[in-house]
Protein backbone atom coordinates (compact mmCIF):
# COMPACT_ATOMS: atom_id res chain seq x y z
CA UNK A 1 0.00 0.00 0.00
CA UNK A 2 1.06 3.58 -0.66
CA UNK A 3 3.04 5.37 2.03
CA UNK A 4 2.22 8.82 3.39
CA UNK A 5 5.62 10.32 2.53
CA UNK A 6 5.93 11.53 -1.04
CA UNK A 7 8.74 13.00 -3.07
CA UNK A 8 9.04 15.07 -6.20
CA UNK A 9 6.49 16.37 -8.67
CA UNK A 10 5.97 14.20 -11.72
CA UNK A 11 3.62 16.73 -13.32
CA UNK A 12 0.70 19.10 -12.92
CA UNK A 13 -2.20 19.06 -15.36
CA UNK A 14 -4.74 21.82 -15.97
CA UNK A 15 -8.13 22.11 -17.62
CA UNK A 16 -10.93 24.66 -17.81
CA UNK A 17 -14.52 23.56 -17.20
CA UNK A 18 -17.71 25.37 -18.14
CA UNK A 19 -20.54 26.46 -15.86
CA UNK A 20 -21.93 22.91 -15.97
CA UNK A 21 -18.62 21.42 -14.87
CA UNK A 22 -17.84 19.94 -18.29
CA UNK A 23 -14.36 20.18 -19.77
CA UNK A 24 -13.97 22.81 -22.51
CA UNK A 25 -12.29 21.40 -25.61
CA UNK A 26 -11.32 24.62 -27.35
CA UNK A 27 -7.91 26.23 -27.91
CA UNK A 28 -9.29 29.72 -27.20
CA UNK A 29 -11.84 29.16 -24.44
CA UNK A 30 -10.18 26.14 -22.84
CA UNK A 31 -6.55 25.11 -22.51
CA UNK A 32 -6.49 23.23 -25.83
CA UNK A 33 -8.65 21.40 -28.34
CA UNK A 34 -8.08 18.27 -26.28
CA UNK A 35 -9.22 19.96 -23.06
CA UNK A 36 -6.35 19.10 -20.69
CA UNK A 37 -2.74 20.32 -20.68
CA UNK A 38 0.10 18.53 -18.93
CA UNK A 39 2.79 21.16 -18.34
CA UNK A 40 5.95 19.35 -19.39
CA UNK A 41 7.37 21.02 -22.50
CA UNK A 42 10.99 21.92 -23.21
CA UNK A 43 12.18 23.77 -20.09
CA UNK A 44 8.64 23.69 -18.66
CA UNK A 45 7.26 22.13 -15.52
CA UNK A 46 6.23 22.59 -11.91
CA UNK A 47 8.85 23.38 -9.27
CA UNK A 48 6.64 23.49 -6.17
CA UNK A 49 3.00 22.74 -5.41
CA UNK A 50 2.34 23.39 -1.73
CA UNK A 51 -1.18 22.52 -0.62
CA UNK A 52 -2.70 24.10 2.49
CA UNK A 53 -6.20 24.28 3.99
CA UNK A 54 -6.96 20.56 3.72
CA UNK A 55 -8.42 20.66 7.22
CA UNK A 56 -9.31 23.32 9.75
CA UNK A 57 -8.21 23.14 13.36
CA UNK A 58 -11.11 22.10 15.54
CA UNK A 59 -12.96 24.28 18.05
CA UNK A 60 -13.37 22.59 21.42
CA UNK A 61 -16.87 22.75 22.94
CA UNK A 62 -17.14 22.52 26.70
CA UNK A 63 -19.83 21.24 29.07
CA UNK A 64 -19.81 20.10 32.68
CA UNK A 65 -16.29 21.53 33.01
CA UNK A 66 -15.04 19.05 30.41
CA UNK A 67 -14.05 19.16 26.76
CA UNK A 68 -16.98 17.29 25.23
CA UNK A 69 -16.91 17.96 21.51
CA UNK A 70 -14.76 19.32 18.72
CA UNK A 71 -16.31 21.05 15.71
CA UNK A 72 -14.45 21.46 12.45
CA UNK A 73 -14.73 24.01 9.69
CA UNK A 74 -14.93 22.97 6.05
CA UNK A 75 -11.98 22.32 3.81
CA UNK A 76 -10.55 25.40 2.11
CA UNK A 77 -7.71 24.01 -0.03
CA UNK A 78 -5.21 26.34 -1.63
CA UNK A 79 -2.16 25.50 -3.74
CA UNK A 80 0.96 27.68 -4.00
CA UNK A 81 2.47 26.84 -7.39
CA UNK A 82 5.86 27.78 -8.78
CA UNK A 83 6.39 27.05 -12.46
CA UNK A 84 9.86 26.61 -13.94
CA UNK A 85 8.13 27.81 -17.08
CA UNK A 86 4.69 27.61 -18.69
CA UNK A 87 3.42 28.76 -22.06
CA UNK A 88 2.28 32.38 -21.86
CA UNK A 89 -0.94 31.83 -23.83
CA UNK A 90 -1.88 28.91 -21.60
CA UNK A 91 -1.16 30.92 -18.46
CA UNK A 92 -3.25 33.84 -19.72
CA UNK A 93 -6.24 31.58 -20.35
CA UNK A 94 -5.92 29.93 -16.93
CA UNK A 95 -5.78 33.32 -15.17
CA UNK A 96 -8.58 34.88 -17.24
CA UNK A 97 -6.51 37.35 -19.24
CA UNK A 98 -8.08 38.20 -22.60
CA UNK A 99 -6.39 39.32 -25.80
CA UNK A 100 -6.95 42.77 -27.30
CA UNK A 101 -5.97 41.40 -30.71
CA UNK A 102 -2.86 43.61 -30.80
CA UNK A 103 -0.46 41.53 -28.78
CA UNK A 104 -1.74 42.69 -25.40
CA UNK A 105 -3.65 40.89 -22.66
CA UNK A 106 -5.74 42.29 -19.80
CA UNK A 107 -7.47 40.61 -16.89
CA UNK A 108 -11.14 40.15 -17.66
CA UNK A 109 -13.60 42.15 -15.58
CA UNK A 110 -15.95 39.17 -15.80
CA UNK A 111 -15.72 35.85 -14.00
CA UNK A 112 -12.39 34.07 -13.88
CA UNK A 113 -12.20 30.63 -15.52
CA UNK A 114 -13.21 27.52 -13.60
CA UNK A 115 -9.87 25.71 -13.47
CA UNK A 116 -9.43 22.00 -12.69
CA UNK A 117 -6.02 20.87 -11.41
CA UNK A 118 -4.34 17.50 -10.92
CA UNK A 119 -0.95 17.10 -9.21
CA UNK A 120 1.03 13.86 -9.48
CA UNK A 121 3.84 12.84 -7.12
CA UNK A 122 4.98 9.44 -5.84
CA UNK A 123 5.72 7.70 -2.58
CA UNK A 124 9.09 6.22 -1.64
CA UNK A 125 8.25 2.92 -3.37
CA UNK A 126 7.18 4.51 -6.66
CA UNK A 127 3.42 4.41 -6.12
CA UNK A 128 1.91 7.40 -7.86
CA UNK A 129 -0.09 9.76 -5.68
CA UNK A 130 -2.63 12.04 -7.33
CA UNK A 131 -4.27 15.08 -5.75
CA UNK A 132 -7.17 16.58 -7.62
CA UNK A 133 -9.29 19.72 -7.60
CA UNK A 134 -12.28 19.78 -9.94
CA UNK A 135 -12.96 23.51 -9.68
CA UNK A 136 -11.09 26.60 -8.56
CA UNK A 137 -9.49 29.86 -9.63
CA UNK A 138 -5.88 30.61 -10.48
CA UNK A 139 -4.32 33.99 -9.67
CA UNK A 140 -0.91 35.59 -10.11
CA UNK A 141 -0.60 38.32 -7.50
CA UNK A 142 2.86 39.56 -8.46
CA UNK A 143 5.63 39.39 -11.04
CA UNK A 144 9.13 39.96 -9.72
CA UNK A 145 12.06 41.07 -11.89
CA UNK A 146 15.77 41.39 -11.14
CA UNK A 147 18.72 42.59 -13.13
CA UNK A 148 21.01 40.10 -14.81
CA UNK A 149 24.68 40.18 -13.81
CA UNK A 150 27.25 37.44 -14.30
CA UNK A 151 24.29 35.11 -14.02
CA UNK A 152 20.77 35.25 -15.41
CA UNK A 153 18.20 36.33 -12.81
CA UNK A 154 15.11 34.31 -13.56
CA UNK A 155 11.61 35.38 -12.53
CA UNK A 156 9.71 32.11 -12.19
CA UNK A 157 5.93 32.30 -12.31
CA UNK A 158 4.31 32.00 -8.87
CA UNK A 159 0.59 31.27 -8.73
CA UNK A 160 -2.12 30.68 -6.16
CA UNK A 161 -4.88 28.16 -6.84
CA UNK A 162 -7.96 28.47 -4.61
CA UNK A 163 -10.18 25.42 -4.74
CA UNK A 164 -13.96 25.65 -4.88
CA UNK A 165 -16.68 23.06 -4.55
CA UNK A 166 -17.04 20.90 -7.66
CA UNK A 167 -19.75 22.12 -10.01
CA UNK A 168 -21.12 18.64 -10.60
CA UNK A 169 -22.83 17.17 -7.54
CA UNK A 170 -21.51 13.70 -8.44
CA UNK A 171 -17.85 14.75 -8.10
CA UNK A 172 -15.68 14.05 -5.03
CA UNK A 173 -18.63 12.77 -2.99
CA UNK A 174 -17.99 11.69 0.60
CA UNK A 175 -19.69 8.92 2.61
CA UNK A 176 -22.50 11.31 3.55
CA UNK A 177 -23.29 12.27 -0.05
CA UNK A 178 -21.59 15.68 0.21
CA UNK A 179 -19.20 16.97 -2.46
CA UNK A 180 -15.75 18.02 -1.29
CA UNK A 181 -13.18 20.30 -3.00
CA UNK A 182 -10.24 17.84 -2.82
CA UNK A 183 -9.62 14.19 -3.59
CA UNK A 184 -6.50 12.02 -3.38
CA UNK A 185 -5.71 8.74 -5.16
CA UNK A 186 -2.94 6.12 -5.05
CA UNK A 187 -2.44 4.01 -8.14
CA UNK A 188 -1.88 0.82 -6.11
CA UNK A 189 -5.37 0.96 -4.60
CA UNK A 190 -7.86 -1.68 -5.71
CA UNK A 191 -10.19 -0.28 -8.36
CA UNK A 192 -7.96 2.62 -9.34
CA UNK A 193 -8.45 3.66 -12.97
CA UNK A 194 -6.54 6.61 -14.37
CA UNK A 195 -9.19 7.19 -17.04
CA UNK A 196 -11.96 7.41 -14.43
CA UNK A 197 -9.82 9.76 -12.31
CA UNK A 198 -9.14 12.16 -15.18
CA UNK A 199 -12.82 12.01 -16.14
CA UNK A 200 -13.87 13.02 -12.62
CA UNK A 201 -11.30 15.78 -12.12
CA UNK A 202 -11.64 17.25 -15.59
CA UNK A 203 -15.39 17.20 -16.15
CA UNK A 204 -15.87 14.15 -18.39
CA UNK A 205 -12.44 14.25 -20.07
CA UNK A 206 -11.84 11.04 -22.01
CA UNK A 207 -8.54 11.62 -23.80
CA UNK A 208 -5.90 10.24 -21.43
CA UNK A 209 -4.36 8.15 -24.21
CA UNK A 210 -3.69 11.35 -26.18
CA UNK A 211 -1.81 13.09 -23.36
CA UNK A 212 1.96 13.11 -23.20
CA UNK A 213 2.36 12.13 -19.56
CA UNK A 214 5.89 12.03 -18.09
CA UNK A 215 6.84 8.42 -17.45
CA UNK A 216 3.63 7.18 -19.01
CA UNK A 217 0.55 6.09 -17.06
CA UNK A 218 0.16 3.24 -14.61
CA UNK A 219 -2.73 1.04 -13.52
CA UNK A 220 -6.14 0.94 -15.12
CA UNK A 221 -4.96 1.60 -18.66
CA UNK A 222 -2.18 0.64 -21.02
CA UNK A 223 1.03 2.60 -20.49
CA UNK A 224 1.12 5.81 -22.44
CA UNK A 225 4.31 7.73 -23.16
CA UNK A 226 5.20 9.93 -26.08
CA UNK A 227 1.74 9.95 -27.65
CA UNK A 228 0.49 12.71 -29.91
CA UNK A 229 0.34 14.89 -26.80
CA UNK A 230 -0.01 18.61 -26.48
CA UNK A 231 3.54 19.71 -27.15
Amino acid sequence: MAGATTHGILYAAFGIVDDNGDIIKDAKKGVSELGVEVVDGDGEGTTTANITGLEQNGTIKWANNKAKRITHGKQQPQVALTMLDIKKDLLNRLKGYVSDGKGGYVLTSGSKPNVALLICSEDMDGTRIYEGFANGELTQAAQNHGTDNNNITEADTTLTYQALAPIKDTTFVDDKGVTQPYKVWADDEAGFDINAMFKEVFGGFDGVASLKIPGGTKTGSAAVDGGSGLH
